[in-house]
């Protein structure tokens, strides 16, 4: 099944790399290096701690395997998620709370119509407050709403990854300054 024609078009064209000329065009960009998993908990500390995260979305992109739902579980952990922290691939999406933060993760790799994100009935999600997270957002089309921070992360080996954060709004650019990267 295909998006109707009145659907624009899905506004990432990789989901390894940065979209060049996405209409989300990035206010800010960096890009840096996660040599282990450990190095990749502690950027996920470094986000957690920063306000601005309370109500932003982030988008995560990268191939199977890259680390999307391994940063996730880091970030979630830093924000005080106790508890199993499951993949949201097949329920789509998994509610957490942590000190008064409502957070939700996205997972759309089985989403075949950009419409069932608006099918599934997230825009009320996405109008509230707290922290959305979404894995293989390109798979929602344009329905999304644009992304606060989108996390490129592209495995280099076991290891290494290469992260390229882009801030696409204001509140995005602001958490991204404040982090050392």
């Amino acid at each position: 099944m295909t998006a109707a024609p009145h659907h624009p078009q899905i506004v990432e064209t990789s989901a390894s790399t940065p979209a060049e000329n996405s209409p989300h065009a990035a206010l800010a960009r960096t890009q840096s290096h996660w040599a282990s998993e450990s190095e990749t908990e502690a950027f996920a500390r470094q986000v957690a701690a920063r306000p601005e995260l309370r109500n932003a979305f982030i988008t995560l992109h990268g191939d199977l395997g890259a680390g999307k739902t391994s940063f996730v579980r880091h970030l979630l952990r830093a924000l005080g998620v106790t508890g199993r922290i499951k993949s949201p691939t097949y329920a789509v999406v998994e509610p957490h709370e942590a000190n008064s933060l409502n957070i939700w993760h996205f997972d759309f790799y089985r989403f075949n119509d950009p419409r069932e994100w608006e099918d599934a009935g997230f825009r009320d999600i996405f109008a509230s407050d707290g922290l959305k997270l979404a894995e293989w957002p390109e798979k929602a089309g344009s329905l999304i709403p644009t992304a606060d921070i989108a996390i490129y992360i592209e495995a280099l080996d076991d290891q290494k990854r290469r992260v390229t954060l882009e801030a696409r709004t204001v509140s995005g650019r602001n958490l991204l300054q404040g982090l050392n990267i």
